[in-house]
């Protein structure tokens, strides 16, 4: 199997385990935060959804040969100011998976020497479409990690009271 079709796959299946980890949680600890400024599980999965927004773009820029840098974004105020810890996480795992459907599709009909072209990043790095798309798995790994320690945090606060 190629590094690419390795890359595609975790990329189709990048949620299935934050979906198991999430799983039987109440309304209530979806939406517990540690502090304020802390982000909730809610919050953690409109913020990959966020991501994969922006993984779109970046992806459908670099295809169309733009010289424009791919662009960044503020994580922290693009969560507050959407007021992502009212919506409903079924929503919001809807919208993430519709996202990672959709670009399996663009995927499905990228010729295999279109994986190795190029774009400057917000950094001015040069990243190829393979990396844009491992960087997404890695990035959603490192938010599953994140929904544990969120998970245990209120298990604990909750074991206190």
């Amino acid at each position: 199997m190629s590094q690419i079709t390795e890359n595609v796959k975790a990329y189709l299946n990048a949620y299935d385990e934050i979906e198991q980890e999430i799983k039987g949680l109440t309304e209530e600890q979806l939406k517990w935060k540690a502090a304020p400024e802390s982000w909730s599980v809610t919050e953690v999965l409109t913020h990959l959804v966020d991501h994969s927004i922006v993984v779109s773009f970046r992806i459908r820029e670099l295809l169309s040969g733009s010289e424009a840098k791919l662009p960044a974004f503020n994580q922290d105020a693009w969560v507050s100011g959407q007021f992502a810890n009212e919506e409903d996480v079924q929503h919001i795992v809807t919208a993430a998976h519709a996202f990672v459907y959709y670009n399996s599709l663009l995927f499905k009909r990228i010729p295999t020497s279109d994986w190795d072209r190029t774009a400057v990043n917000f950094k001015g790095e040069s990243v190829s479409l393979s990396t844009i798309v491992k960087a997404f798995v890695t990035h959603v790994n490192g938010h599953l990690g994140q929904i544990r320690r969120i998970k245990a945090a209120e298990s604990a606060a909750r074991n206190i009271i």
